[in-house]
């Protein structure tokens, strides 16, 4: 392997020894990665809670990560491109066409065993989150979801509701109920513009990622956020993992290794609370 030096340390009395590491970080000193002593993680640009400016869930992961296994973390925040197939293209198993060389890891890559059969040049692993898929909603004025979609959203025939532009919560918006809800349907760049307008009173409710509305509504008086289920809905939950190339078993063992210790110690769920979001088990 090519970084396969051992770290070692001057102990007692100027006695040289090897230190007593975990298996963790033992398995990391035989690692190939991008740049040796360095975890290259990739994580999505302008993307809170999780990734944004150098902070977020995933930024803090990765480097917790990096951390366990004795290296130095490098984050490296990428826009996404048309699909997560492109992401994984560009960022972990070949690299992008204007040159930007991948990545060690990429994180936020929904665990999904149908996902994972169509692009076998990565292997997924890894669930760190369960996210899903949530309605935010000014208690007083959109009742709580129950019961089929056409029930549970007859309410924004009168109301608008806020969605992200080219997401599932606005595809499927459009088409419920034969489109009769289109004309109150109000699109935005990001779910956090649609959570700003909730604030503001423009919306009476927001759909989308959980985890999303839960950072940016935290502590906002009279909005209630309820987890959507429904038979109606194709997805409604998916488990957050990570992606390594596909012949990159000893670094993906690594960092489910590491990924295990901080659920563990309960560093896992603290980093997810520091961003206002209750850690979910996947």
């Amino acid at each position: 392997m090519k970084n396969s030096d051992r770290r070692r340390f001057l102990l007692g009395a100027g006695a040289l020894a090897l230190l007593a590491a975990s298996p963790v970080r033992a398995a990391a000193a035989e690692l190939e990665l991008q740049q040796p002593g360095t975890l290259r993680v990739a994580v999505y640009a302008n993307f809170a809670p999780y990734s944004a400016a150098g902070k977020g869930i995933d930024v803090a992961l990765g480097r917790a990560l990096a951390e366990r296994l004795g290296l130095q973390p490098q984050i490296v925040e990428f826009p996404a491109d048309e699909n997560m197939n492109d992401d994984l293209r560009n960022m972990v198993w070949r690299g992008h066409y204007l040159g930007h060389k991948p990545a060690d890891v990429m994180l936020h890559v929904p665990v999904d065993v149908h996902f994972a059969a169509a692009n076998r040049q990565v292997k997924i692993f890894g669930p760190y989150h369960l996210e899903t898929l949530a309605l935010a909603r000014v208690a007083e004025r959109v009742p709580a979801p129950s019961g089929s979609a056409a029930e549970s959203f007859a309410v924004f025939a009168q109301e608008r509701i806020g969605v992200e532009l080219d997401s599932h919560a606005s595809d499927f918006l459009l088409q419920l109920m034969d489109g009769a809800l289109r004309p109150n349907v109000a699109h935005f760049r990001n779910l956090g513009e649609a959570a700003a307008a909730l604030r503001n009173g423009e919306i009476a409710a927001a759909m989308g990622t959980r985890s999303e509305l839960e950072a940016a509504l935290a502590g906002h008086p009279g909005i209630a956020i309820d987890t959507l289920a429904m038979p109606e809905l194709r997805i409604s939950g998916w488990p957050l993992g990570m992606a390594v190339k596909a012949d990159s078993a000893a670094l993906a063992d690594a960092l489910g290794n590491a990924l295990a210790e901080l659920q563990r110690s309960g560093e896992l769920a603290r980093l997810f609370a520091a961003n206002g979001v209750p850690h979910r088990v996947p």
